[in-house]
């Protein structure tokens, strides 16, 4: 698939819209829904495509707030959890049965089961306008996209070009428009005639989900397989998971140590004698995760500063990206997101500490220059960055971008 970069979108507004003239675009919208006033509105970066009046969940049948994203379409679907209650124009953000669907009940207040229940006209033209992977963001209060300018964020580049240099050629200064764009390039090709232009193509990347979070257990555990195969301690491939042969490995490594085999097995104490040992300094606190296509496709390790503040949950979306002149806008909001106590004391987070800001965030966050440059070269309308402390993973698994669940913080 080939995009060009004089693309012109049509705008739409109002319940009803007028036709899915950005349906070739419409896994790079973004679907905000506010549980407090019961709305929907669909924004292209920040601009506004359309609005619609909802129904969510009525108590005991919440309908989860977080970041999501549309994993399946279906003009009719058939509800597995409910007496095959029917499900038009279905979109699903959740594997375990939250979904955007049409409904004949969108009173102004929440109604549903859970799912988002939208008026029948609506529903159709939203079903029209969107992709899988198309971005849902429910929160209780609205949330209006804010361009982010900030130098954590990624730029993105053009791969370098295979074959020869011409160091020798004889090259002649050339101007060619690149949609709106004047390009100078030196050619040696016999220019086009007087008034003729050129329209440059290049190919889609499929958009990018970036994560950056705390680092959990399973990060931890990848770390220590890997560092114990390397000091000749068998512990199988790695995996992430404390497996017979891997706990075999890290009381094999702790007796070489004088270690105790009781207890966590996972210790500081190990942590920091096998750190040692590997010679790789201290442990990493943060871990950036990369998805492509609903599957997992890379991850590394990434600094964070000040680990006693929360990061706060932040979701930023790359709206306009021109590779040819390595800009990106990005677009952004902030979510109200409750980190229990216990949760809190299990990352060191200080109990009063209020959450960071988005541009805070992003401040703390030290990205390797290897890991920047990877994700520079795939960059792509679409692409988004999620920044949450807590890396919830029920619901993100197989088939799924990274979802996060968010908390609301408790009323005093």
């Amino acid at each position: 698939m080939f995009k060009s970069f004089a693309v012109s979108l049509g705008f739409l507004t109002a319940t009803m819209l007028s036709s899915p003239a950005l349906a070739g675009d419409g896994g790079k919208l973004q679907i905000y829904v506010s549980k407090k006033t019961q709305s929907l509105v669909v924004y292209d970066g920040a601009q506004i495509v359309a609005t619609s009046n909802v129904s969510t969940g009525r108590a005991g049948h919440t309908t989860p707030s977080g970041i999501f994203s549309i994993l399946e379409k279906r003009k009719y679907h058939e509800s597995n959890l409910y007496s095959n209650a029917p499900m038009p124009w279905m979109q699903r953000i959740t594997w375990s049965g939250v979904a955007l669907h049409e409904s004949s009940s969108v009173p102004n207040y929440p109604a549903s089961h859970g799912c988002v229940r939208l008026p029948a006209a609506f529903a159709k033209a939203l079903y029209q306008m969107t992709e899988r992977g198309a971005h849902v963001i429910i929160s209780d209060d609205p949330l209006t996209p804010q361009p982010v300018n900030h130098a954590t964020l990624f730029r993105p580049e053009m791969p370098a070009p295979e074959g020869t240099l011409l160091s020798d050629a004889e090259m002649r200064p050339a101007t060619y428009e690149v949609g709106a764009t004047a390009v100078e390039v030196a050619a040696i090709e016999v220019q086009p005639k007087a008034g003729a232009s050129a329209q440059v193509n290049l190919e889609s990347i499929a958009p990018l989900r970036i994560l950056i979070t705390r680092r959990g257990q399973r990060e931890t555990v990848l770390d220590v397989q890997a560092m114990l195969n390397e000091l000749g301690f068998d512990a199988g491939q790695p995996d992430g998971l404390l497996g017979s042969r891997t706990i075999a490995a890290i009381n094999g490594y702790k007796r070489w140590k004088g270690l105790p085999t009781r207890g966590e097995p996972v210790s500081a104490a190990f942590l920091d004698a096998l750190y040692k040992s590997a010679g790789r300094g201290k442990p990493p606190l943060g871990q950036l995760l990369v998805r492509q296509n609903f599957k997992p496709l890379f991850e590394a390790p990434v600094e964070i500063t000040d680990p006693e503040k929360p990061l706060g949950t932040h979701f930023i979306e790359a709206t306009h990206v021109n590779r040819f002149s390595g800009k990106a806008d990005w677009h952004g909001v902030t979510l109200d997101n409750h980190l229990a106590k216990q949760t809190r004391t299990r990352l060191g987070i200080d109990a009063d500490a209020a959450p960071d800001s988005l541009e805070g965030a992003l401040d703390r966050v030290t990205i390797p220059d290897e890991v920047r440059q990877k994700i520079a070269l795939m960059l792509d309308e679409g692409s988004s960055i999620t920044i949450s402390d807590v890396n919830d993973t029920r619901e993100t698994g197989l088939g799924t971008d990274f979802i996060t669940i968010t908390r609301a913080t408790p009323r005093s």
